[in-house]
């Protein structure tokens, strides 16, 4: 049992209660030092936990009687107390028991890790497919969007690894995946407003600021959403659950960014282009609701 008591006003002492069996043994132990001779010569005995000395007191007495040692010194009331609860939680006899043991070897890493991004890299051609077929030639403001967002994302990560020792894993890599799909969403959200536009009648300038106007909050919603339940994540859970959080929420916020200072020009930019007065870059626009007559269009397109 170990516990701390002021002697004087200005020192305090750490005892040290123990019972009679080792008594013989702890005496045996000081008479040595107390006598300095070869395996003691200084006259301390080191109290060591974990490769650390903790305490190394000077033996003033051979022989203690009443299973009680003192260790005296010029302690402050926390250091007294910290050496007395490191010496009472150092006592305790803990054994660990070998449940399971697992050789890995050092490349399973490096193939997860390389599977993880061919996976995404798929996952992404095949999105981008998609979203050709559906929205034509305006798909590729898609392709470069996504493009440009993984890249800062990449870059932030870089800087990070070498500052802060940022380590891409495999649930990083997870939620960058996921941060595709709610980017993805982002674009959805922005086109279907630009069909609604184009199929009241407006211009396609007009309807790529109006739609970028009313898609804007919704994205915004969204990210903001996305952006606090990784915050959450982050905040409440340790480990790789931690790491999916961070690379989701700094997705999150890449989106958000390549929204308003990529998506939004480039869209602006194309509608005022020669490049989509042929209609057949937008037909698709109005697929699934009818197609509009060659008269509509030029009025849409400001023809």
């Amino acid at each position: 049992m170990f516990s701390f008591a002021p002697i004087t006003r200005c020192s305090r002492v750490v005892q040290l209660r123990g019972g009679a069996e080792g008594e013989d043994i702890w005496n045996a132990l000081t008479t040595r030092c107390y006598s300095r001779d070869a395996t003691c010569p200084t006259a301390q005995v080191a109290i060591v936990l974990d490769g650390e000395v903790l305490s190394a007191p000077v033996v003033q007495e051979a022989v203690f009687t009443g299973g009680e040692v003192q260790i005296t010194g010029d302690f402050t009331e926390a250091e007294a107390r910290d050496l007395a609860k490191v010496l009472e939680f150092g006592a305790v006899p803990v054994k660990f028991a070998v449940s399971q043991v697992q050789t890995v070897s050092p490349t399973l890493g490096g193939d997860s890790l390389r599977a993880a991004i061919i996976s995404g890299l798929v996952g992404l051609a095949l999105v981008f497919v998609l979203m050709l077929l559906y929205y034509r030639f305006v798909a590729l403001v898609v392709f470069f969007g996504i493009t440009v967002s993984i890249a800062l994302q990449f870059s932030i990560i870089t800087y990070l690894s070498k500052t802060n020792g940022l380590a891409l894993s495999l649930s990083g890599i997870a939620g960058i995946i996921v941060s595709i799909g709610i980017a993805v969403d982002s674009y959805i959200v922005f086109f279907e407003r630009l069909k609604d536009e184009l199929n009241s009648g407006r211009t396609l300038r007009n309807s790529a600021q109006r739609s970028f106007e009313g898609a804007w909050r919704t994205v915004l919603a969204a990210d903001t959403v996305s952006f606090l339940a990784a915050a959450v994540l982050w905040w409440l859970t340790v480990g790789s659950v931690r790491g999916f959080a961070f690379f989701l929420g700094l997705a999150t916020l890449a989106d958000v960014a390549i929204v308003w200072f990529f998506t939004r020009p480039a869209m602006l930019l194309l509608a005022r282009s020669k490049f989509m007065e042929n209609r057949a870059l937008c037909d698709t626009m109005n697929h699934g609701t009818g197609h509009i007559t060659e008269k509509e269009w030029k009025v849409a397109s400001g023809n």
